[in-house]
């Protein structure tokens, strides 16, 4: 849990950092913000929200039908909470089914392994029985000769994922969980097999999407759960000649995702936009309540607490919950991030600032802001409102914002960053554990209560984070 706010306030006065001195007319904006976070760690909204959306529609695959009634509910449910301008705006997208899979290690001693096809893979057109060759690592699969692999399944096993505060073991994996089933093609295989990508040891594998490569994901992929990569890695430590059987039933179709875009006006430069982002759909083993029901809930939140806090700020607060971020799409046309960005234009220049929550719900550590704005006065003021319930200022700029807001940083608009405690994040990541009782109400309070300071304070200032952005930094 993190520290209250009156002890954390006590050690701020110790610090000096209370002290730190700003400009006189912000006075007033710094002390409202304080106020809207108090009043947000009180409210409802988010958990009201991740608790309807969950239940309601449990598994929101991008595409499907139930992300497509989903979006529609939560229109609706944005409406109710007094956001203006609400619409859904929708994109041609390939979904995917997982139909039905399963694997065994077969021989003499046949045993049941527990898998997950990888989003997107083709289906197995029946049943896949070869030798499994292992690999250490991509970079080994990679090197293996042309052809080597004809005829067999490749797997790799990296090892478990590195647990970090961060989540920055994750990258490593999910390169893997990529790439993986283009390499084995290259070198013949008929299949791809890894080991998940997360941090526990639960009989739960970890599905995510994979690449296509000119138009197709090659051949069929799986995750296998840690305990049973686990004992396939020993039986090929131990010498043994280890043969598997793959099924899948899976399959690709046409469909469409969509955006959900609601705005809190503001008060004087209702043309300015500051976009908080998240994700509606998610993967189809859980009910998506931490990837990302939640991150929709601490932005809607927020936005609603800035709302009721008696006084609107001078610029608008847009909240978007993307379509389809979870998965590969052919042709690279990208997802809900991209589909927002060709659907605004030339009004990409109005767009302030961009944050996107996509971590979960356990609490808010650290606050990243754009490249030249660190050591500003904004930043100080930041540190004022954040500092209390927790919340330490980065000393790395925020560059990239996250795969949602990725496009709007790559257009120009400056991002900022509340890194979330990701330590057990990728133990319920994708996986069937991923549902509403893993959410602490008063960790998403705390979530809330930080973006709801910090964003009235970008949304009542003057603040012009694109003049302070560095020309180095290669944004246009």
């Amino acid at each position: 849990m993190f520290l209250s706010a009156r002890s954390l306030a006590a050690s701020a006065l110790a610090l000096g950092l209370v002290a730190t001195p700003v400009l006189a007319q912000d006075a007033g904006t710094i002390q409202r913000a304080g106020q809207v976070r108090d009043q947000a760690m009180a409210s409802n909204i988010a958990l009201d929200y991740v608790t309807q959306i969950t239940t309601r529609f449990g598994a929101r695959p991008a595409g499907s039908p139930s992300e497509q009634q989903a979006a529609v509910w939560a229109a609706e449910y944005m409406r109710a909470q007094g956001f203006q301008n609400v619409r859904i705006e929708d994109f041609a997208l390939v979904g995917w089914e997982r139909g039905e899979e399963s694997a065994s290690i077969v021989g003499d001693r046949p045993q049941r392994l527990v898998v997950a096809a990888l989003g997107h893979s083709p289906g197995t057109d029946g049943v896949i029985e070869a030798e499994i060759v292992h690999f250490a690592s991509l970079e080994a699969l990679i090197a293996a000769p042309a052809g080597s692999l004809a005829g067999k399944i490749a797997y790799v096993d990296a090892g478990q994922m590195v647990r970090m505060q961060n989540g920055a073991g994750y990258g490593p994996l999910s390169r893997i969980r990529g790439a993986g089933p283009a390499a084995a093609a290259a070198k013949g295989a008929l299949a791809f097999l890894m080991r998940s990508a997360g941090s526990d040891e639960h009989r739960m594998p970890h599905t995510g999407t994979t690449r296509y490569v000119d138009g197709v994901v090659p051949l069929p992929g799986f995750a296998l759960a840690a305990p049973d990569a686990d004992t396939v890695s020993r039986l090929v430590a131990m010498g043994e000649t280890v043969r598997i059987r793959l099924s899948s039933t899976a399959h690709t179709y046409q469909t469409h995702s969509q955006n959900v875009i609601g705005d809190i006006v503001g008060r004087t430069r209702p043309n300015e936009i500051i976009v908080l982002g998240s994700h509606m759909d998610s993967w189809d083993l859980g009910t998506g309540a931490i990837d990302d029901a939640a991150g929709g809930a601490i932005t809607l939140g927020a936005a609603k607490a800035i709302a009721d806090s008696g006084r609107r700020p001078a610029r608008t607060i847009r909240v978007v919950l993307y379509g389809a971020e979870e998965v590969d799409q052919p042709n690279n046309v990208g997802n809900g991030g991209g589909a927002y960005l060709r659907g605004i234009g030339d009004a990409v220049e109005n767009h302030v600032i961009a944050g996107e929550s996509d971590f979960g719900a356990d609490r808010v550590y650290e606050l990243g802001l754009p490249a030249g704005v660190q050591g500003s006065e904004f930043a100080r003021a930041a540190s004022q409102v954040l500092y209390p319930i927790g919340v330490l200022a980065s000393q790395d700029p925020e560059m990239y914002g996250g795969a949602d807001i990725g496009p709007l940083a790559m257009a120009g608009v400056p991002v900022f960053r509340l890194a979330q405690d990701g330590t057990r994040y990728f133990d319920l990541h994708h996986t069937a554990d991923d549902t509403l009782d893993k959410i602490d109400p008063a960790q998403m309070s705390q979530n809330v209560a930080a973006w709801a300071g910090l964003v009235w304070l970008i949304a009542d200032s003057d603040v012009d984070f694109r003049a302070m952005r560095p020309v180095a930094d290669g944004a246009h």
